[in-house]
């Protein structure tokens, strides 16, 4: 789809793209222009996140950034303009006809309206009003205007930029904390309401101290002992948005959190109830003895074809399922439901689960079956570290075959994965752990894990998935089954 529009001669219009196969619709996680800024064609200007991943968005034109049509944490259809840009600066050309505030003045005041305005749109976004019986601007620079106008009109900025704007120009008292309403979202970076989340702090109580309003990671250890041991007081009005931020939802007190479902996070949950509610599970389990493997990564990580990659059991145990899919071919498939049909694939694109701050994702490693051992390495260290950073594409999730979720690096024993939507099986490994097992004849301590392999029993048997399984944990006992079965 066409994702830039042409104004006039001067002014050029980017469309969201379709960024997600198919996806209708994507949240403006991050500026990374203002108006006045200069662009060249493929620079980045902005981060989306869909259901499947954040993405960054490159502008395919050079010129001035002219208007910026949303702010950060508003969810756009795709099609919609985001951005426009002067392609010919001081051209003196009439400005392109938009329903935005011309850029030298993004802030409107509160009585500025637009009929052409989009149905149902709650929020005060740059060039569209709330009001739909007055067109009045506030005065340019250097024009007289009453205080109580600068009011409203900071007001509106301030739900420019993510706040709320009280209904009234009265001032709040200074020490009340900013508290956004109608669906406003508190400005902070990333690893700010990561912060917040894990002290368990509401943004919306946190006062900003931070530049144009931005709550710093001081503003919320300066809220974490008051939102412990002080009730916090519940504004005029609550916010009653479906698409309001999370926010305490209590009386005198912050006694639940309520966090939109949105983006990753609601992708997750549509996929898993279909996965869960269409395909029959069948989960098996195995606890192996891994010392073997446990030595084997070690003399890895001094061996110099592994320089300069990351060596550690999940290395072994991808490697493993691999030889144990490929002396099990048929596992490797999927479920037609359409045309009522079993599809065997004959390459593998190895799934690995990630934690994220934004949820779980599943990015894959494409023909992981071809890969060598150093280059296997290398792809799960690049896979892992881009999932990471949140830079993983909808590309890098699409097409896995099978999947491995490990729920050993939080200590848990195993557990009983959801298929991957799409996919026949699911290896999840527990635990590495020294326990007493029985080695020649002997009790002795020795590096021991349990598996657990979830399939689709539409197409996957319990022969077939228990072949599977064994050989996988064959091969953690006696690694050198990598060499004689591969």
């Amino acid at each position: 789809m066409t994702t830039m529009t042409e104004t006039s001669a001067r002014f050029r219009e980017f469309k969201m793209p379709d960024v997600g196969e198919g996806l209708t619709e994507a949240e403006i996680l991050k500026w990374f222009v203002q108006p006045g800024d200069t662009v060249t064609d493929g620079q980045v200007v902005c981060e989306v996140e869909t259901a499947k991943a954040a993405v960054e968005l490159p502008i395919p034109f050079d010129g001035v950034v002219h208007e910026l049509r949303f702010p950060e944490g508003t969810t756009v259809d795709v099609g919609q303009v985001i951005i426009a840009i002067d392609v010919a600066p001081g051209s003196g050309d009439a400005p392109a006809p938009a329903p935005a505030a011309p850029a030298q003045e993004p802030v409107e005041s509160a009585d500025a309206g637009d009929g052409d305005a989009p149905k149902g749109r709650t929020p005060v976004l740059v060039g569209y009003g709330v009001a739909e019986s007055s067109t009045k601007r506030r005065p340019r620079k250097g024009a007289t205007a009453a205080p109580e106008a600068a009011v409203v009109a900071a007001a509106v900025q301030a739900e420019l930029n993510g706040h709320a704007a009280p209904a009234a120009p009265a001032a709040a008292p200074a020490s009340a904390p900013t508290v956004p309403a109608q669906g406003g979202r508190p400005l902070a970076k990333p690893p700010v309401r990561k912060l917040a989340k894990d002290l368990g702090i509401d943004l919306a109580t946190v006062v900003p101290t931070g530049r144009d309003g931005v709550i710093t990671r001081e503003d919320v250890h300066a809220a974490e002992a008051p939102a412990v041991t002080a009730p916090v007081a519940a504004p005029a009005s609550s916010p009653t948005s479906s698409e309001a931020p999370a926010a305490a939802v209590a009386s005198g007190s912050a006694r639940e959190t309520r966090i939109p479902v949105k983006g990753v996070r609601k992708a997750i949950a549509q996929a898993m109830v279909g996965s869960a509610f269409t395909a029959p599970h069948v989960t098996e389990f195995v606890t192996v003895d891994v010392t073997r493997t446990m030595k084997l990564v070690a003399e890895l990580k001094e061996d110099k074809d592994m320089a300069g990659v990351r060596v550690n059991p999940l290395l072994i145990i991808a490697k493993a399922l691999l030889v144990a899919i490929k002396r099990n071919p048929e596992v490797n498939a999927a479920w037609d439901e359409a045309n009522q049909e079993i599809v065997q694939k004959h390459y593998v694109n190895l799934g690995i689960a990630a934690a994220t701050p934004r949820g779980l994702i599943v990015p894959n490693i494409k023909d992981a079956h071809d890969q060598t051992l150093p280059q296997l390495a290398a792809s799960l260290g690049e896979l892992v570290a881009t999932a990471r950073d949140g830079k993983t594409s909808p590309a890098a999730m699409a097409g896995g075959t099978v999947t491995i979720t490990n729920v050993g690096v939080f200590g848990v024993d195993t557990g009983t994965p959801i298929l991957n939507p799409g996919e026949s099986a699911i290896l999840a490994v527990g635990a590495i752990k020294l326990q007493p097992w029985v080695h020649k004849g002997k009790v002795k301590p020795r590096q021991v894990t349990t598996l657990a392999l979830s399939f689709d029993h539409r197409l996957v048997d319990g022969e077939l998935g228990s072949k599977v399984l064994a050989d996988v944990a064959a091969i953690l006992e006696q690694p050198k089954r990598l060499i004689t079965w591969a």
